[in-house]
């Protein structure tokens, strides 16, 4: 097996958007063969993503591969057969607290909540949610957070909006609610988790269950949201089209952007293999 600076490499994890898939957020043909010489290997791919379990596995099948995943920036870990490793979940208490607060205080961003295998929102003639179902093939459900969640609690707010709406509201938020995670994880997103989540944490959890160390990994990434999982992970890579400071994050820059299956090209590249 191949070695990056000493080391095997025994476990690779990849955001998805702005990283594994292209700019329309739609999967890369010529990366399916790469990422299943991966599982050839004996290699898993890890699918780390602040989206929610049912968005990655609908990329796991139509790319050929399965394995675990870190969903909700690392609120809530699953393993290769579907087991909860972690969960990191917002109570409901507080939940519809933060949700009051959203209403009251940013009532022009669409807000949705996710919590294990569900998503709502108040409305999915929302234009913003529809766009978002679009990305991700799946369905919001309109419902009352307490209803959805009961006493289980949810694991994400996702905001949305106009880029100077939703950077306004990630230090609003992050101000009133210093306990948990506000992360902007695009220009018109804004991420809230229990402050206890991280996508760092998530690599570190599936490492241990696969009795890897985080030296043996290579984490790939584009967002603000994935700055801990690359500082987690000795060899990081920031994709071409991540802004500056998520490149200073990491050890290094591929090459090509997601749009040019840069992912792919720079696991061939560590892996030569691969490309047999």
């Amino acid at each position: 097996m191949e070695e990056v600076n000493g080391k095997r490499i025994r476990i690779v994890f990849t955001d998805v958007d702005g990283t594994l898939l292209d700019a329309e957020h739609r999967v890369i043909p010529e990366a399916c063969a790469t990422v299943q010489g991966l599982a050839r290997l004996g290699i898993p791919l890890v699918l780390v993503s602040a989206r929610m379990p049912e968005g990655l596995t609908t990329i796991q099948r139509a790319m050929g591969f399965s394995g675990p995943l870190v969903c909700y920036s690392g609120a809530y870990v699953l393993d290769e057969q579907g087991r909860k490793l972690l969960s990191r979940p917002i109570d409901i208490d507080t939940a519809c607290e933060i949700k009051r607060f959203l209403d009251r205080e940013l009532p022009g961003l669409t807000c949705s909540a996710y919590g294990y295998h569900t998503w709502i929102c108040d409305d999915d003639r929302d234009p913003r949610i529809q766009n978002e179902e679009r990305i991700t093939t799946l369905k919001a459900e309109t419902a009352r957070l307490r209803d959805a969640f009961s006493q289980v609690g949810i694991h994400k707010f996702l905001l949305m909006g106009e880029p100077a709406e939703i950077e306004a509201a990630e230090k609003r938020v992050a101000q009133a609610y210093p306990q948990l995670a506000v992360v902007r994880s695009s220009p018109i997103l804004c991420e809230i988790m229990s402050g206890k989540a991280s996508k760092a944490e998530g690599v570190q959890v599936v490492c241990r269950h696969f009795g890897v160390d985080p030296s043996e990994a290579v984490a790939f990434g584009d967002g603000r949201n994935d700055i801990d999982m690359l500082a987690a992970v000795p060899e990081s890579y920031a994709m071409a089209n991540a802004p500056d400071e998520v490149k200073q994050a990491a050890a290094h820059v591929t090459r090509f952007s997601n749009a040019e299956n840069g992912l792919a090209r720079t696991l061939e590249e560590l892996l030569p293999e691969l490309r047999a």
